[in-house]
């Protein structure tokens, strides 16, 4: 198996123990985003709903760059440090995938980084 680093530059810096993406020819692995401005190098501050907003275009950006786009997503988590955030969070998220939206898991978790409130891990097919 091949392996290719995709890399969209107006997105987040990853630090070295990590990619923003593993492309493997058939399915591209996108680690998971914070709501996070690289161009001004900072959180984004905001609610829940606002923070998923912005880093579902991080993801865009990132699956652009392999050539892809938010419909080959065949999979996602979502992690939540409320789980009250769920349904807030779940109406920007859906307002994404028009149709056959990617399976999905979501997970309450105590803390992410940066102080974020949601993050979101993808994988895309390329069939």
């Amino acid at each position: 198996m091949s392996k290719r680093v995709v890399y969209a530059p107006e997105v987040a810096i990853p630090v070295k123990a990590y990619s923003q993406a593993i492309d493997t020819g058939s399915l591209i692995f996108c680690s998971g985003q914070l709501a996070y401005d690289a161009q001004n190098d900072v959180a984004i501050a905001g609610s829940a709903a606002e923070q998923t907003e912005f880093l579902m275009e991080n993801i865009k950006a990132v699956l652009a760059a392999a050539g892809l786009q938010l419909q080959d997503i065949v999979k996602t988590t979502i992690y939540l440090t409320d789980m009250t955030d769920f349904v807030s969070v779940n109406e920007v998220y859906a307002s994404y995938f028009d149709t056959e939206p990617p399976a999905r898991s979501t997970i309450g978790v105590s803390a992410l980084a940066k102080g974020a409130k949601v993050e979101i891990e993808v994988i895309a097919s390329r069939n």
